[in-house]
Formats: structure tokens, sequence, C-alpha cells
């Protein structure tokens, strides 16, 4: 008990772990968010098609480098992709009417235009996390023309499921509408509260857990940095925060074919090009029935599922993530490179 105690004493006195460490360049921005480009392995790209990556609206981007060895921006560096992140900053009061239309369409088009034309590639890999799938397939069935492939990990298609997400957002004495006048954005505390409700006693696991593994400083390490992670949270668009919980929670638009983005009519079966849709056995926040429904409704004639034990994060960040899931998902894209491949070239840095 004691060396637990010292270590993690020990642990105290330090600085946090580095999160978001990964070399990268600011290489676009409007309003809020900016597009992100990481910095090629020294011996360059490998691959002609880029691959953008979509996190959520309400969590920090960073969860997808997180930290030293539980970084999937790194782990993509290394094996020679050109990796383009979206970072979606933090809303101010005068975002609240910021809806769909905005990040689904207008915002996240101009992130695939700029990272096909930094990369030299006329497409994109494009992969949504959790929301972020959510938008990300959106958008590829509005403007499917430079999309690669899709890959969401964990993003809901499928609203109405047996998650308690579901249960509540769906209850009658919720009105959406009221909150967001109330507030303008959705506040992140509220909602943080409301993600730990599903889960009641996961603080004293976690703690319980820390507690057990304290002697292992690469462990500690990696959960403080998640910790860090999951306290770094944003206020939701309170028009967009609205729309979701109106016409897909409530109203399972984007399922039923009923949901309009910019006018349009969003028709997943548009989405023709390779599609990996990526679940979690133990997901508490996106039942993998509700992520795995994106499969049932678009029209590619390649598509493929990888269903993996864990839940919604830390099957993300996990040890075994470096050994399962990263290197799918390298494999997929290697596999739908559109490009020809590059020999230890580095001809996109002149892009920068």
């Amino acid at each position: 008990m004691m060396a637990k105690i010292l270590s993690l004493g020990r642990r105290a006195a330090r600085p946090l772990p580095e999160v978001g460490s990964t070399p990268s360049d600011a290489v676009f921005a409007e309003n809020k968010w900016r597009l992100l480009r990481a910095r090629p392995r020294a011996e360059g790209l490998a691959f002609q098609t880029p691959v953008l990556l979509v996190p959520s609206l309400i969590n920090r981007h960073y969860v997808l480098d997180l930290t030293r060895g539980k970084s999937l921006t790194s782990f993509l560096v290394e094996r020679g992709h050109d990796v383009f992140t979206v970072d979606w900053g933090t809303p101010g009061d005068e975002d609240r009417f910021l809806g769909f239309d905005d990040f689904a369409d207008r915002y996240l088009g101009r992130a695939v235009r700029r990272t096909a034309l930094l990369a030299g590639s006329e497409r994109v890999h494009l992969f949504g996390y959790c929301l972020g799938g959510t938008l990300a397939a959106i958008h590829a069935a509005l403007r499917p023309d430079r999309i690669q492939s899709l890959l969401t990990l964990a993003g809901p298609v499928r609203f109405h499921d047996e998650g308690l997400l579901s249960a509540w957002t769906r209850s009658p004495g919720f009105d959406s509408q009221a909150f967001v006048a109330a507030f303008g954005n959705a506040p992140w505390p509220l909602m943080q509260a409301a993600f730990q409700l599903l889960r009641p006693t996961l603080a004293l696991s976690k703690a319980v857990h820390l507690w057990h593994r304290a002697g292992d400083p690469t462990f500690v390490d990696g959960f403080l940095a998640l910790e860090r992670w999951g306290n770094d949270n944003v206020s939701f668009p309170g028009r967009a925060f609205h729309e979701y919980l109106e016409r897909l929670y409530r109203e399972d638009a984007l399922a039923r074919g009923e949901l309009r983005v910019s006018g349009e009519r969003v028709d997943l079966a548009r989405v023709r090009c390779p599609t990996l849709a990526v679940t979690f056995e133990h997901d508490n926040i996106v039942p993998w029935k509700s992520a795995a429904a994106l499969l049932d409704l678009v029209g590619a004639a390649e598509r493929e599922r990888l269903h993996l034990p864990g839940g919604h994060v830390g099957a993300l960040v996990s040890s075994a993530a470096h050994k399962q899931l990263w290197p799918r998902l390298s494999e997929f894209w290697v596999k739908h490179e559109g490009g020809a491949a590059r020999q230890k070239t580095d001809r996109g840095r002149a892009a920068r």
C-alpha cells in the first residue's frame, strides 16, 4: 500500500501528461474551427489520399491524439498517412444559431476541399468519431464527389435504440426549444452531468482501477491524460443541439431518410464509396446497433463492420487499440487508396 501511495505522490508532483502532442500545423481557420495537418514522418508520406479526422462537436479533438502511446494520429503518421484533423474549437454565445447546415455541410465541406487541395489529391478518406461520425455520414451523403471512403467509429445513425440517452431525449417532458431559449448554447457541465448519470458508479470504478494500477507509471499517465480530456468539454451550439435532439433523437430523421440539411434531403443511399463502421460491444453512449445501422442504409457495394469489445472512449485509446483497432483502420484506407503510393517522398509538404 505504501508503495502505491508513494508512486501516486511522486506522480502528483509532476505536470500532467502532455496531450495533443503530435507536431501539426493549422492550415485553415474559420470562425472557431481550425483544420490541423500533422507533420509527416521523416521518410515522407506513403499514400496519396489524405485522411480527414472529424471528432465530436462537444469534445476536444485531441482524444484522437491523446498522449504518447495512445495517439491514433501519431500511429497513422508513422504508417505514412497524410493526416488532417478538424478542431471545432470553443463556441461563444454568438454561435448559438449555428446548426447542422453549418457543421455537416458548410464547415465540413470546406475542410474536405482544403484537405484535398493541400494533399494534392482529388478525394479524401473521411473518418468520424461519435457525433463526428454522424456529421461525416451526412456530408458523404450530401457531397459524395470528394469522398474516397467513409469510416465511422461509434457514430450514431439510428437514434431510436435501447440506450438511456435515446430514452431521456425522447421524454415528453424535455423541451429542447425552451432549453436553448434559456441557455443559448447547451452548457457543457449539464451535458457532462448527463453522461455521468449513464454510469453513476463510473467515478468510483475508475478510482478503484487507478489504485490497483498505481504502480504502473505508463497506465497512470494514460489515465490522467484521458481524465484531462474527459473534463475539457465544450458547450453545444444551441441550434445544432436543438436539431440534434428533435430531428435525430426524437424523429430518427437520419435513419428514416427524412433529415434535411442545407435544404436537401440526406439520403444515405447516396454513399457509394467503401464504408466501414466500427462498433463497440460495451458502448453505453452509442449502442452498437445505432452505429451499425449505417451499413443497412448506405448504397456502397463495399461495406464492412468491425465490432470490438470495450466502451465508447476506452476502446479508442486502450493499449489493445494499438494492436487491433488502429491497424485495421490503416489497412482499410490502404486497401482503398485512391492514388499511387508515394515512395518515401513528401510532395505534400510543399502545399503547406
